[in-house]
């Protein structure tokens, strides 16, 4: 089995990486041995070769590598937002470490979490026990020696005498939280946050708002807070995944050194579309080493050559739909 200093090891080409990853899932996870199969694509070339499981997968069947040899599921899981009647998606960690290592190394490669408190703000994901998201922040904050990151109330407006216990200990803060709560908080009251804060937000605009542009959405922040919105950030990830790519300012996301996105065209994912093309969101992420590295998300995007994409929104379900089956249930 590949370790964790393999995935994170900077000095592997990441398509050497990719392709030791790729093998061993094909080998040992059931699902992506048949969807392999089924694709015709047992062998590869190169890297661009590596079929990308539909993550609808996710909801359909247990995406393990390798399975227990009793049979028995990780206890670790994470599940996607949503009611009880839905399908939701459910990602097993059979190495809980694997996930803390890839949050912390991952926002390192572009914050030093040493300057920084981490705020979270929640709503609503605090009602899933299984977030991934929650997860995450929990372990930046137990990171925290000075005991000032922490998990805000919610419906309340930010405490100004916390605001500069952070200034006074000479640390940076670092909003962290859904873009629909955002929007509620500074709603509620006057929120003018330190000159040098981060507001970094996750996205999550599904509630009784009208859907807005990453644009607009980051003016309204701007203002709210009274910052630049050069300081309005952005993180994307999902459930599916133990990596995060993170926007400064702008709209283009940058990959750490483990994850790598490329832009499919719908029609054949097998396909990547050209710079500036809208497409399929595809996602290589070895971290997850224990599940399925190699996605078709549901996101529509565009990329450009120096790696960075950009995420303009939902691609229609039914692309992605259809794929069970290729997941035969043992």
């Amino acid at each position: 089995m590949l370790s964790h200093n393999f995935i994170f090891d900077n000095s592997i080409p990441f398509k050497e990486k990719a392709r030791r990853v790729f093998e061993l899932q094909k080998e040992h996870n059931l699902v992506y041995h048949r969807f392999c199969k089924a694709m015709g694509s047992e062998e590869i070339a190169s890297v661009k070769d590596i079929p990308l499981l539909p993550i609808e997968a996710f909801k359909e069947a247990e995406i393990v590598t390798p399975k227990k040899e009793n049979g028995e599921l990780p206890d670790v899981w994470f599940q996607s937002s949503g009611t009880s009647r839905m399908v939701r998606s459910k990602h097993f960690i059979s190495d809980p470490g694997l996930y803390r290592g890839s949050i912390l190394k991952g926002m390192n490669q572009f914050y030093d979490l040493e300057d920084y408190v981490i705020w979270a703000y929640t709503p609503r994901y605090n009602e899933n026990p299984h977030s991934s998201l929650i997860w995450m922040l929990r372990t930046l904050i137990e990171e925290d020696h000075t005991r000032l990151s922490k998990f805000l109330e919610l419906d309340k407006p930010l405490d100004e005498k916390s605001l500069k216990e952070i200034t006074k200990s000479g640390k940076k803060l670092m909003l962290f939280g859904a873009a629909f709560g955002f929007l509620d908080l500074i709603e509620m009251a006057d929120q003018k946050l330190p000159p040098d804060t981060i507001v970094m937000e996750t996205g999550g605009m599904k509630t009784h708002r009208l859907e807005i542009s990453k644009v607009e959405l980051h003016q309204k922040l701007a203002k709210g807070f009274g910052l630049p919105k050069s300081q309005i950030h952005s993180e994307y990830g999902m459930t599916e995944l133990l990596s995060q790519a993170y926007s400064f300012g702008d709209e283009w996301f940058a990959c750490v050194p483990w994850m790598n996105v490329s832009i499919r065209d719908p029609k054949n994912p097998m396909k990547e579309v050209d710079f500036g093309e809208e497409g399929l969101i595809g996602i290589i992420d070895l971290a997850n080493l224990y599940s399925c590295s190699f996605m078709l998300t549901g996101d529509k995007g565009i990329h450009r050559e120096d790696g960075k994409f950009q995420v303009l929104g939902r691609w229609n379900p039914k692309n992605l739909r259809g794929c069970n089956f290729l997941i035969e249930r043992d």
